[in-house]
């Protein structure tokens, strides 16, 4: 694919500013620009967004040498174009008002009260640009005590909750194996936008959307937090096992590890028929689920040696043709060799200036059957759109020259 238009999405026509970096705002705005919306990223002129500089790996120019494009920057910032601006230059503040003045939706993320210092806080946009919406990604929302604090989705995790649910079950408490709380912060941010354009359609006003990694982590504990609301017993760690269902877990084959996500207790008598351990699902310390769930640890002693002593292949195959719901623990290599994933179209091949060959991205798993996600533009190199950007918005070649003269943008 090539740096050009492609088919409207659904979100076609729709202009958003995005004054994000990292990971939970940019996640957000690719997930808009998928749909078609028009993303202008803003970013420091030289640097630009602090993930660029976050490899290796980065991309290959073709020479065997690095290139300035890491992965982690290229995994969310595609579809959109990219203007370098000095935000500290006192003339600055100015540029973005005027490219705010045409937008949708502006995104960002510094820390409470950041953009204040450069007039350009939803309250000094509001009255100026009613119909704005204003969407301020943090790590612990605008108010509370922890408001003014920086935010990192590793501390989310650690303070939400999730990190004392996750891990083995005598060992220390463990994150996520990705930055869990940043993407879902995105998705969440993603869905108020939508939410506040339709009550713009139908009001014509924008709003502000506070979003931030502490919440939405919480958010995300659904029913294990309402176990223990309704329980008053907080829920510990079960490795790779389930609080609420038994056998729900990670088991070793001979040359692999397989998951049983048994569901109910027809699922369970088929897999002790699979197993020829029949006599268990008439056993009363394991016939439903709510005593295999105050018997789990029998079970278990009883289910790993059996599970070890076949391949996975086989388990698999069995227990598919059985209606059990099981399935391979895959690496990321297996995934994308998986003839499933390769069905459902999960990577996406874009031309780059940067790569001599297409790079291959994590496509949108959105499908939609009239409106899909579409893949227009590569991540962008630092400020590499700023002159069309700039001209869109109604400035003139003198007026680009001069900002760039001034050092406001790089040219």
């Amino acid at each position: 694919m090539t740096d050009t238009p492609a088919p409207a999405g659904p979100l076609a026509g729709l202009k958003v500013l995005d004054l994000s970096r990292v990971l939970a705002g940019p996640f957000c705005t690719q997930t808009l620009a998928d749909l078609g919306a028009e993303v202008i990223k803003i970013e420091r002129p030289g640097s630009g967004d602090d993930t660029r500089a976050w490899g290796p790996p980065f991309l290959n120019d073709g020479s065997g040498a690095d290139s300035r494009e890491s992965a982690y920057f290229l995994s969310v910032n595609r579809n959109k174009r990219s203007l370098a601006v000095d935000l500290a230059h006192p003339d600055a503040p100015a540029l973005i008002r005027r490219l705010a003045a045409s937008a949708d939706v502006l995104v960002e993320n510094f820390k409470v009260g950041g953009l204040a210092r450069y007039g350009l806080s939803y309250d000094d946009l509001k009255d100026e640009f009613p119909g704005l919406i204003y969407c301020s990604i943090t790590g612990f929302g605008q108010t509370g005590p922890y408001a003014h604090r920086a935010g990192y989705d590793y501390l989310a995790q650690g303070m939400g909750g999730m990190m004392s649910l996750t891990g083995p079950t005598e060992g220390p408490p463990t994150k996520v194996g990705n930055a869990n709380a940043d993407q879902l912060t995105g998705l969440y941010a993603a869905v108020a936008i939508l939410a506040a354009l339709d009550h713009k359609r139908r009001t014509g006003q924008g709003q502000h959307i506070d979003a931030n990694l502490l919440d939405s982590q919480i958010a995300w504990l659904t029913y294990q937090a309402q176990n223990w609301l309704v329980s008053g017993q907080p829920p510990g760690r079960h490795g790779n096992g389930h609080p609420n269902i038994v056998p729900y877990d990670t088991f070793q084959a001979s040359d692999g590890h397989l998951i049983l996500a048994v569901g109910n207790d027809g699922q369970f008598r088929r897999f002790c028929q699979v197993a020829g351990l029949d006599g268990l699902a008439d056993d009363a310390r394991f016939a439903t689920n709510p005593a295999r769930v105050a018997n789990r640890w029998e079970l278990d002693a009883l289910i790993r040696p059996c599970i070890a002593g076949r391949t996975r292949a086989e388990w698999l195959a069995d227990l598919e043709a059985a209606g059990v719901p099981s399935g391979p623990v895959n690496a990321i290599p297996e995934v994308f060799a998986d003839p499933h994933v390769k069905a459902r179209g999960m990577t996406v091949a874009m031309d780059h200036p940067a790569s001599p060959e297409p790079v291959t991205l994590v496509a949108n798993p959105l499908s939609l059957s009239a409106t899909p996600p579409t893949y227009r533009r590569p991540p962008p190199r630092i400020g590499e759109h700023g002159r069309e950007v700039l001209a869109e918005a109604g400035l003139s070649e003198a007026e680009v020259n001069h900002l760039i003269a001034q050092g406001i943008i790089a040219g």
